[in-house]
């Protein structure tokens, strides 16, 4: 056990070296955006999906394709527009004629068969075309026909949004936000950071970035991330959170009654899991902390709870409820018994 434990060890430095140096990277194009980055990165080695959310220019798109150049794998991007069809996503079949003379269909593979799949402004086009990406993000497979395709791996899908406010856009049904792990908020930059991004982009030049990671080395980190110590005190402390965001459980405080419709579903907890051994490790800790549970519950929760009028009224919005709420959640104690 003391020579698996020592290869643990050496493993997570290994680790915190590589996320270390993916971030160098990313930084010699983008800006600022350290929460943003983190998450996004957190939710790779852990084969989670994010859906990033923010008004135009604020280099969404760049930070998604900057992420797919340092690793050595194969992205697509998606421009999602409202007369944008299903199988323009997944693929068609088509008639061919081959060599015998004789017509048959092939299957002509769309852009989802890749490895990180960038879906551009997700909601700008209507829910029938977004729920083509339903299967692929669960199951990783695509059904055309009566045939089921596997799709490479490893494979994310990483989704810009804007503000439904805008024109133009559609509203994410929740079975499509439940599959996201992470909704990531981009925000606007501070003074320094935007005069370093008016100062760098105006000089007409790009820079170089490396490439870190391959395919098979991020399966390899998904694996043994998933070695990472979430014990039954963490368990349990993500299980009370969960729960008490839904209003119709008894454990749930006064206020989630009052400002909350519907809570989260079990898929929170495993992606509030997930994503606490994913900081832990990029961390380079063995075990999961209360804190890196605190650190990911707002992009795991936001797009999974819905504010009622009244919590609108009030000034509530999803971010400050679920802030109050992990403020409200004691962690659980080890039991002692006389």
């Amino acid at each position: 056990m003391a020579v698996e434990k020592k290869d643990f060890d050496d493993f997570l430095e290994k680790f915190r070296r590589h996320r270390e140096l993916m971030t160098e990277e990313l930084h010699k194009v983008i800006i600022g955006q350290d929460a943003v980055i983190e998450q996004i990165l957190a939710a790779i080695f852990t084969g989670g999906h994010c859906l990033l959310v923010g008004v135009p220019g604020l280099a969404k798109t760049l930070i998604v394709s900057t992420i797919a150049q340092i690793l050595d794998v194969h992205f697509k991007r998606i421009q999602f527009t409202p007369d944008l069809m299903p199988s323009d996503i997944t693929g068609t079949n088509v008639l061919d004629e081959n060599e015998a003379g004789r017509r048959e269909f092939r299957f002509v593979e769309g852009p989802v068969f890749t490895n990180i799949l960038l879906a551009d402004e997700i909601n700008r086009t209507p829910p029938k075309t977004q729920a083509a990406l339903l299967q692929s993000m669960q199951e990783h497979e695509v059904t055309v026909g009566q045939t089921t395709y596997a799709l490479p791996e490893p494979f994310f899908v990483i989704a810009t949004q804007n503000p439904i406010e805008q024109e133009g856009t559609y509203p994410l049904p929740e079975a499509q936000l439940d599959r996201f792990m992470f909704n990531v908020k981009v925000d606007y930059p501070n003074l320094e950071e935007e005069e370093r991004v008016l100062a760098a982009t105006t000089l007409g030049e790009r820079p170089e970035v490396r490439k870190v990671l391959s395919a098979k080395s991020i399966l390899y980190l998904q694996k043994q991330i998933n070695m990472i110590e979430a014990g039954p005190l963490m368990i349990s402390y993500v299980a009370r959170l969960v729960r008490a965001t839904r209003p119709v459980d008894t454990s749930a405080p006064r206020f989630i009654k009052d400002w909350v419709d519907w809570g989260a579903g079990p898929r929170a907890g495993q992606y509030l899991i997930a994503g606490g051994k994913a900081l832990a490790a990029m961390d380079g800790r063995p075990s999961v902390s209360f804190d890196d549970i605190r650190r990911v519950a707002v992009p795991v929760l936001r797009h999974r709870i819905s504010a009622n009028f009244q919590a609108q009224a009030e000034g509530m919005d999803t971010d400050a409820i679920v802030q109050r709420l992990v403020a409200e959640v004691p962690e659980p104690t080890i039991k002692k018994y006389v």
